[in-house]
């Protein structure tokens, strides 16, 4: 049962969520977010992020790591931040050794949506029919179980076998 965890990087939350393949179908294992003091310098944020990522890592011990890509933003100071982000989430994944993998979000998107365009809102209601889930979740969270279903949909043979 090959278990992806995807990580939907920012300064304020960082949205991580699991998704395992079991036979043909995407199992739901859990999702939440690392959140951050927006008041705390950046240094100290990273670090929070950096250390919330070892944890989940550390509890549910996946098998891959599916990462949401840099994106172009009209701020360039909020692109930087999102790249500093990124480069901490890649470092947790790399210091626990396992394999990543970068998508766009338009790819992401058209994985679960159909449309590489689509709404955060749009994703949200999609991985929940995906996954089967009832309730409210947490738009970060919904963007890391997108990024996970991405990959999973793009590895369709993945059998938790490191590549």
């Amino acid at each position: 049962m090959p278990l992806v965890l995807g990580i939907d990087p920012g300064s304020k939350r960082t949205g991580y969520g699991l998704v395992a393949r079991e036979a043909s179908r995407l199992r739901f294992i859990a999702a939440g977010a690392v959140t951050t003091r927006v008041n705390a310098p950046l240094p100290f944020r990273l670090h929070q992020v950096f250390e919330g990522l070892q944890e989940v890592i550390a509890r549910y011990a996946p098998d891959q790591v599916a990462v949401e890509d840099i994106f172009f933003a009209k701020n360039v100071r909020s692109a930087v931040r999102l790249g500093h982000v990124r480069g901490v989430a890649l470092l947790a994944a790399a210091a626990a050794g396992l394999p990543i993998f970068e998508y766009p979000p338009a790819s992401i998107k058209m994985a679960v949506a159909g449309y590489g365009r689509a709404e955060k809102q749009q994703v949200g209601l999609m991985v929940k029919n995906i996954l089967n889930l009832t309730g409210d979740i947490q738009e970060d969270a919904a963007d890391a179980l997108a990024a996970a279903i991405c990959h999973l949909n793009q590895t369709p043979s993945l059998t938790g076998a490191a590549q």
